[in-house]
């Protein structure tokens, strides 16, 4: 099956998905910095999922490019993804409207795993469908950031019953650890295209 319809839809469902993030984000109605400050633990949390957000769709968009089509079951690992990611602007509101309580917090590194676990699948499928000589599979090489991440999901989960502040500062590391540039697949497209 052809791809386009796969990246289409999901470039549809994360932008839905930013819009209903930025609507948390309540207007005050008094003209006042004073009423900015019980907004800040929901702006620091949007900030931090419009990042994920945006590290999603980035490597998302690099890891279809290395297709040539997709399967069936690629299209439902790509719908798991996409499942996932929508429950962001939930867990995101939440842990910003309680400042980062333990609950709240737990269950936004809960859904951080399991987007990460999801990202994975679909990852291993296009690998399958591709072969160990793709341009994908030539790209990923060891990749570290990928198995690094479930597990400091779990150690943010777990800091969450102790410290919910540092569980939100190991969520924020691995934030950064994927915002450091990785050209592997822009690279092995750009080499298989000349």
């Amino acid at each position: 099956m052809e791809k386009g319809r796969l990246e289409a839809f999901s470039d549809g469902v994360i932008a839905i998905i930013i819009t209903i993030m930025v609507l948390e984000l309540k207007v005050p109605h008094v003209a006042d910095w004073a009423t900015l400050r019980p907004l800040l633990p929901v702006f620091l949390c949007y900030v931090l999922s419009f990042v994920y957000v945006g590290i999603y769709w980035n490597n998302h968009h690099h890891l279809i490019a290395t297709c040539r089509r997709v399967t069936g079951a690629i299209m439902w690992a790509n719908l798991h993804l996409l499942f996932w990611l929508s429950l962001f602007p939930f867990v995101t509101g939440w842990m910003g409207e309680n400042q980062f309580a333990t609950g709240p917090s737990a269950l936004y590194g809960s859904v951080l795993f399991f987007a990460s676990i999801a990202y994975y699948i679909l990852q291993r499928l296009i690998l399958n469908y591709h072969g160990n000589r793709s341009r994908l599979a030539e790209a990923i090489g060891s990749d570290w950031k990928g198995r690094l991440s479930p597990i400091l999901y779990l150690v943010g989960i777990g800091l969450s019953f102790w410290q919910p502040v540092l569980a939100g500062c190991v969520y924020l590391i691995v934030a950064l650890i994927w915002l450091v540039p990785d050209r592997r697949i822009e690279r092995a497209i750009e080499g298989s295209d000349a």
